[in-house]
């Protein structure tokens, strides 16, 4: 698999921040909105196979993590990253780099993360009732322990895991984007993600999509109490894991944040080596960035 250096994939993630950061609030609900169905997939084909193994979980639960994680949710942000649809969870990363570098001002984060966010929603409750109404799950008992085990669990538990959860995605989203070849992202992606899943974490897109799923067949749960819950404190330890765990450190290393910490003296820290190779060997990434980037997972 080809790749670009990690200054070069730098300065193609803040080439993708700043195209999202400049679209329009309806194309990136739009675009959202397919993103929310597209993880909605990943989740749904999880549920069938790696949720449907009462047997192996009873007596290897380890290698059923581990196959709950592999089917499902990469090949959800692995559409989103081929496709250019907007995932909330990858955006919380790439845009706000966009701003830190000055490739986008703060409004245009805040209307691209809200724009998104409401996006995979409604995207992610549409599949949710199709999925329902199409009854491939049968009575769907494991999306109604999912639905119910997400929604009472412990205030810091659900922020916890919802911090290391989007670290991954984050971290899913900006390998891909270092990869020059369609082989390369997949392998960026799937290894994140399927790690993310089989370790228990909390996805908000994900949630858009098992929490509805889970009531609409049955759960013991409310729309109030997966809202407040759930989704609302996800969403939020889900933006300081993408924050905390991958924008401000690669600026850190690579960008304006750790040009300005270490100070004048320290070289530039995208030097023109960089920015050189990024323009000559990942203009086609950066411009299509929007089209090919993830946010997402």
């Amino acid at each position: 698999c080809a790749f670009f250096d990690p200054a070069g994939g730098y300065a193609a993630a803040v080439g993708a921040g700043s195209k999202k950061a400049q679209a329009s609030a309806g194309k990136v609900f739009g675009l959202g909105i397919l993103a929310g169905t597209h993880i909605g997939f990943g989740a749904y084909l999880a549920v069938a196979i790696g949720a449907a193994c009462p047997g192996l979980h009873a007596s290897n639960p380890g290698l059923q993590k581990m196959v709950f994680g592999a089917f499902g949710l990469p090949f959800g942000l692995f559409m989103i990253s081929m496709t250019g649809a907007e995932l909330y969870t990858g955006n919380a990363a790439l845009v706000p780099m966009a701003w830190l570098e000055g490739k986008a001002t703060a409004a245009q984060v805040v209307r691209n993360l809200g724009a998104s966010w409401a996006g995979n929603l409604l995207g992610s409750i549409l599949l949710a009732a199709l999925v329902t109404t199409g009854g491939t799950l049968g009575e769907a008992a494991a999306a109604q322990k999912i639905a119910f085990g997400k929604t009472h669990e412990p205030l810091l538990v659900v922020l916890v895991r919802a911090v290391l959860c989007n670290w991954l995605v984050c971290m899913a989203t900006y390998m891909s984007l270092q990869a020059k070849d369609t082989t390369g992202k997949f392998v960026a992606i799937w290894l994140p993600i399927s790690a993310f899943v089989a370790l228990g974490l909390e996805h908000t897109v994900a949630n858009m999509f098992l929490l509805p799923l889970g009531i609409l067949n049955g759960a013991d749960t409310s729309w109030t109490e997966a809202l407040v819950h759930n989704l609302l404190p996800v969403t939020l330890g889900n933006t300081a894991g993408a924050l905390l765990g991958v924008a401000l450190p690669f600026s850190f290393g690579f960008g304006a944040v750790g040009k300005k910490l270490l100070g004048s003296a320290a070289p530039p820290l995208i030097s023109d080596a960089a920015r050189s190779f990024a323009s000559s060997h990942t203009s086609s990434a950066r411009d299509n960035a929007g089209n090919q980037a993830t946010d997402l997972v």
